[in-house]
């Protein structure tokens, strides 16, 4: 019995490696200091009312933004340790088997559960905001999204401390992907961590989608919505389309590994090159999904510290439509050298080239709307205004990349690596950064410390260039992606030392950040946040700060694409006499979308052992809940206007 229960725990386990072994004890210590602060200050029932059951989209707003820094803060690590098993020649620090794991790890972090999720929380923030709305269309599906997201990193994560990380890439090719390359299980963690997030992400485009398109307030028409709110739909309209080739292809390749089907193995009748095209359909939209919210950002903020109206607002808009619509016609430049064939190589160059079109007229507007501005050097203007020369070069570098010819040169060597990191760094994590700087007080009702964002914004940007700029000329000469180890005669040590210099010092950038969000915590009373810190010029600036449950007392009726900047320029802002209130509709707070996604971990994790004894149960509990929601007939409330009329009034009282 002893020795079955020690032979279990030595597959369930991960064990042999130091850091992992740290790892699941800081895990372990963490989870238990949870536990004692919440229970030492009696903060369960807080934690279950007002979060773990919330349907505000404000505060799901915050819980996707914790959960993306938490894992910003996990795909760093994974990023550094792969920096320093390659700053030297024939370095041991790490073994093969482990690098591979993390490399495959961060990559899937930092897009699908970092990027992604720090979208979605400024997307839930924001969008209802901006547009004049109480809240999103669907809260329930709201709240459902977040859990889906949350469960579904969980389960992906926690497969570095239980059963083993996938090793196979962060696309998974087959047949590395396969049974008969990945016996383990650490691959079914990939597929079911993927897979449950993604049936989230898919939701979130739909509320998004509907939320923009029947919630705007009156006189709000497609034409004068902010381009933040432009570029959130161009993105969900790219997410509706793209996650369900994602889902198909995830569940083909889970039934070959788990029910014996070929789909993607070439000696069963199936063919590897389907996964490849299926994913990169997926994968190639999916750069655009993250990347047109961050233009949306960088437009408002130019907008906002230029003192003017945006410069080319239509050409705006039709440029992130163009892009929308282009993103689904550029996959197969990921695979110019897997044969398709001149014809098809040719057409796919044409496409690719063409989408580099509408991103540099947005590059145009941004510079012109700033042509002759009062600019205002904030955190978030500055981390807008290094994101032009560096997206600037990746996407020349992406152009070069286009060319069929020469990418037989670049491909699957660092000079891609440095290309994507340019653009997913210098646009979406630089964008996102531009939005959290710039949306935090309306998010928590205190501005960061300005101080410590810039020695942030400098360590960021000078440990970017010193990473990665070294990356291309290291393609150059030969370096290929995925490399564990090289020897001493390759000449790669001293560029790759500089690129592991420079990732450390965007890690100390990280920590400023850390220290900035606590120091202000700290001095809160020094950062208070008036309704509108920056002079804004949308709606989300002419409501308090935080913003209320119910956001407006009384819809706005817009005029103007910058209505709240017209209304006082006009000084019609402070002017409006007598208000009317009346009661406002809102939704309650539900356990089932907690409950209901709790399953679905469970359901996943049975899966990905193979466990039917556990998957079924979790699976018939799913049905339960979907059926508990179809007969909840008591979901929403009315919040009297006398409460409205004292929320309003101490919020008026208290301003400046």
């Amino acid at each position: 019995m002893l020795d079955s229960i020690k032979q279990f725990a030595s597959e369930f386990f991960v064990t042999g490696d130091p850091m992992i072994l740290g790892a699941q004890v800081s895990i372990g210590l963490s989870m238990v200091a949870m536990v004692v602060v919440l229970t030492m200050f009696k903060k369960w029932g807080w934690l279950w009312r007002e979060w773990l059951t919330s349907v505000d989209h404000k505060r799901i707003g915050i819980m996707y933004i914790i959960c993306s820094i938490l894992m910003l803060f996990r795909g760093g690590v994974d990023a550094l340790l792969m920096r320093l098993q390659l700053a030297m020649p024939d370095n041991q620090f790490l073994q093969a088997e482990h690098y591979n794991q993390i490399f495959t790890t961060h990559g899937v972090i930092m897009i699908l559960f970092m990027a992604m999720p720090l979208m979605f929380g400024l997307f839930n923030i924001v969008v209802p905001l901006q547009i004049g709305a109480r809240d999103v269309a669907y809260p329930f599906l709201n709240s459902l999204s977040f859990w889906m997201f949350f469960w579904g990193a969980m389960l992906f994560n926690v497969s570095f401390v239980i059963g083993g990380s996938p090793d196979a890439g962060w696309l998974s090719y087959p047949p590395l992907s396969e049974l008969s390359h990945s016996p383990g299980i650490g691959q079914n963690f990939y597929i079911w961590g993927i897979q449950i997030s993604g049936i989230g992400s898919l939701a979130t485009g739909i509320n998004f989608i509907v939320t923009i398109l029947k919630m705007r307030t009156p006189g709000m028409t497609l034409m004068k919505m902010p381009m933040f709110t432009w570029s959130v739909f161009s993105s969900c309209v790219i997410i509706i389309f793209a996650f369900p080739i994602l889902t198909v292809t995830l569940a083909l390749l889970f039934l070959d590994r788990f029910v014996g089907a070929h789909f993607f193995t070439l000696d069963g009748g199936g063919n590897p090159m389907m996964y490849i095209n299926l994913i990169w359909m997926w994968g190639h939209p999916e750069v655009y999904i993250v990347v047109l919210p961050a233009f949306g950002i960088f437009s408002d903020v130019v907008s906002t510290f230029s003192k003017k109206k945006l410069f080319g607002y239509k050409s705006m808009v039709f440029a992130m439509l163009i892009i929308s619509l282009l993103s689904f016609f550029t996959w197969v430049h990921h695979f110019f050298t897997m044969g398709s064939g001149a014809d098809v190589n040719v057409f796919f160059a044409i496409s690719t080239m063409a989408i580099a079109i509408p991103t540099g007229v947005k590059i145009f507007n941004w510079l012109f709307t700033m042509y002759r501005g009062r600019l205002k050097f904030t955190t978030p203007m500055l981390w807008t205004i290094a994101f032009i020369p560096c997206f600037v070069v990746g996407g020349m570098t992406g152009v070069l990349l286009s060319v069929a010819p020469a990418d037989f040169q670049f491909h699957n060597s660092y000079f891609l690596i440095a290309h994507f990191h340019q653009v997913l760094i210098g646009g979406v994590a630089f964008g996102y950064f531009a939005g959290l700087y710039y949306w935090w007080p309306k998010m928590f009702g205190f501005s960061l410390n300005e101080h410590l964002g810039k020695w942030a914004f400098w360590l960021w940007n000078i440990g970017f260039y010193v990473c990665f700029m070294p990356q291309y000329f290291l393609g150059l000469d030969g370096m290929t992606r995925r490399t564990y180890t090289y020897s001493w005669d390759m000449g790669w040590g001293p560029l790759n030392l500089v690129s592991t210099i420079g990732g450390f010092l965007m890690g100390v950038g990280f920590l400023f950040q850390v220290w900035q969000i606590a120091h202000s915590i700290k001095f809160i009373k020094q950062h208070r946040a008036s309704g509108d810190p920056w002079d804004g010029r949308t709606l989300e600036w002419s409501i308090p700060s935080p913003a209320p449950i119910y956001n407006f007392a009384v819809l706005p009726t817009v005029k103007s694409t910058d209505e709240w900047w017209e209304q006082k320029q006009n000084k019609t802002a402070a002017s409006k006499g007598a208000v009317h209130y009346e009661p406002i509709h809102m939704p309650k707070n539900s356990a089932i979308p907690f409950i209901k996604s709790s399953l679905w971990f469970f359901a996943g994790f049975g899966f990905v052992w193979g466990w039917l004894w556990l998957a079924i149960p979790a699976m018939i509990g799913v049905a339960i809940c979907m059926v508990a929601r179809s007969f909840s007939y008591d979901t929403d409330y009315y919040i009297p206007v006398e409460e409205i009329k004292q929320t309003e009034a101490a919020w008026k009282g208290a301003k400046v």
